[in-house]
């Protein structure tokens, strides 16, 4: 489900459902991680195995997953890439550090948001299209895509800033496939100064999205020209 929505640089591998068979287990060094994990430790390990995974497919000895600032992954030196989990759902994004400046990767279930979340995380043009969408396409849970987006621009910028983004610093139009209304693209204009890449200075980032399974789902890409 995320491949699809990554170019064919990215090497993605995915894990569904609760079957652990095949999943390799933590390293050493992860294991003082769990307990400060947001993921239970079946999500922590699968994830982790997944991301292990995309390295061997990218030539890359696999090699423990660990957190550096805010929590974000230590990738290989010459790799980026970006890791999610929801229950019954894990996938890892890699790419060579040579083909990308950052990506990020979320999923989510597709349900509504709990109560008080939407206006916590939403600006107000953002969630009047929401209400839009919603009267449009009522298939999917609009606000939940939104708050993957949200994770997904935020993924993609940390690595490229070091600083924390803040719900209300992107605003985020959610596009619907006009053959697809469960799939389509995402634009984020950052309403801060955004990170320089290639000598030019960012002031949006772009993503896809596609809701399938169950689960809402985006990525985040940033190239260098």
């Amino acid at each position: 489900m995320i491949e699809e929505l990554l170019p064919d640089t990215v090497v993605t591998v995915e894990a569904h459902g609760n079957d652990d068979a095949g999943h390799l287990p933590l390293h050493p060094e992860e294991e003082p991680l769990v307990a400060r994990a947001v993921a239970n430790r079946r999500e922590f390990t699968v994830v982790r195995s997944c991301a292990r995974r995309a390295m061997e497919k990218l030539g890359v000895p696999a090699q423990p997953v660990l957190n550096g600032e805010r929590g974000a992954p230590i990738w290989p030196e010459g790799l980026t890439g970006s890791m999610t989990h929801c229950d019954g759902y894990c996938a890892a994004a890699l790419v060579r550090a040579t083909d990308l400046a950052s990506l990020g990767i979320d999923a989510e279930p597709d349900g509504p948001l709990p109560d008080g979340v939407l206006p916590s995380v939403s600006l107000p043009a953002e969630a009047e299209r929401l209400r839009r969408l919603g009267r449009e396409h009522p298939g999917v849970h609009w606000e939940r895509l939104l708050f993957s987006a949200k994770e997904s621009v935020y993924k993609a910028w940390f690595p490229l800033t070091g600083r924390w983004l803040d719900f209300t610093e992107a605003d985020i139009e959610i596009l619907v496939d006009p053959d697809d209304p469960r799939r389509g693209t995402l634009r984020a204009e950052l309403l801060v100064p955004g990170p320089t890449v290639s000598g030019r200075r960012l002031h949006r980032f772009d993503g896809r999205w596609v809701a399938r399974h169950g689960l809402v789902a985006s990525a985040v890409t940033v190239p260098y020209t």
